[in-house]
């Protein structure tokens, strides 16, 4: 029997903060699609009539189908081929979600999120939920079907796991573009030198290719390191146009919150490197160039006014 539209209307008012929910979740935006859509399946199925709250009850069936994706997606993980790193969102979408308290605008960091992955599946609905959304303690029980207490300690304990390896400081978009071409002017210099001095002494650099393109299995640390590995990776080569089908442009972008430069060919991001930025430099690079997690990034892209590239890189 066709839903009536009334309830398909409600379900639409809440698919963009389910969305955002799912994509903190899972760090995957193409996953919080799929989940988002097997909640709305599971509403379609469901007698609506008898729910009081529907936003509780989306809630609660898309928490939960998050949380058995992500116990599957650790052992899938087990096998992934190098680094696995959160599938970038550029600035303007809406999956991004509420941004309107530090605690939402950190939430969806790259940086975070990538700390997120030391969270159990349960640590990390809660850190979500509260902090992002800031339910209450009352509610995120109900939905994970334990004692409000414990909610309260397992936060406490998420809090902690984040907090002890998260250093970032809030920047405005103006200021963010100023990083990136600072920091490009620095990789593209030939020397190594400027770099290092944007870097702090135990930057680290990290890249995802998910086994099709090349990116080192092992992190690159310290700024000597990051700053000689960055100085060849922006080095003109043959090879390297080759691999990435042209010459990418380059642009100053925010991804996640984050400074980013984003690599564009033919209007196909190839390349998203997030910068984490403390008071005492840029911590880490992260760079996304797995193509299964740029297709969203691609599509934003050419939504966007994006003006010319800094750049030609390779």
């Amino acid at each position: 029997m066709p839903m009536a539209s009334d309830d398909v209307d409600r379900f639409v008012g809440s698919r963009h903060r389910l969305e955002a929910i799912a994509y903190r979740l899972l760090g995957s935006a193409t996953e919080a699609e799929d989940a988002v859509q097997e909640t709305f399946l599971r509403w379609q199925a469901a007698d609506v009539a008898r729910i009081e709250v529907p936003e509780a009850w989306l809630t609660k069936v898309l928490t939960n189908l998050c949380l058995n994706q992500l116990t599957s997606a650790r052992a899938r993980r087990e096998t992934y081929v190098g680094q696995w790193l959160p599938e970038p969102l550029l600035a303007g979408d809406p999956m991004l979600g509420p941004a309107d308290t530090a605690e939402q605008r950190e939430s969806v960091s790259y940086a975070v999120l990538t700390l997120m992955e030391r969270l159990s599946p349960r640590e990390r609905a809660v850190y979500v939920l509260r902090e992002a959304f800031d339910y209450p303690h009352r509610e995120i029980a109900e939905i994970l079907d334990i004692t409000e207490t414990a909610c309260q300690q397992i936060l406490h304990r998420a809090k902690k796991h984040v907090a002890d390896g998260k250093t970032r400081t809030e920047i405005d978009g103006v200021a963010a573009r100023r990083i990136v071409e600072e920091f490009l002017a620095a990789a593209t210099s030939g020397q190594t030198g400027p770099l290092v001095r944007l870097l702090t002494a135990d930057a680290i650099s990290i890249g995802d290719g998910g086994g099709k393109v090349p990116a080192r299995a092992k992190a690159f640390e310290g700024a000597h390191a990051v700053a000689r590995f960055l100085w060849g990776l922006f080095k003109p080569a043959t090879a390297k146009r080759a691999l990435v089908g042209g010459a990418p442009g380059v642009y100053a972008w925010t991804a996640n919150g984050d400074p980013a430069a984003v690599a564009v060919v033919d209007g196909r991001v190839v390349g998203v490197m997030c910068l984490q930025v403390t008071a005492e430099g840029i911590a880490a690079v992260r760079s996304q160039v797995n193509p299964d997690k740029l297709e969203r990034a691609t599509e934003r892209f050419a939504a966007s006014d994006h003006g010319r590239p800094l750049f030609e890189a390779f």
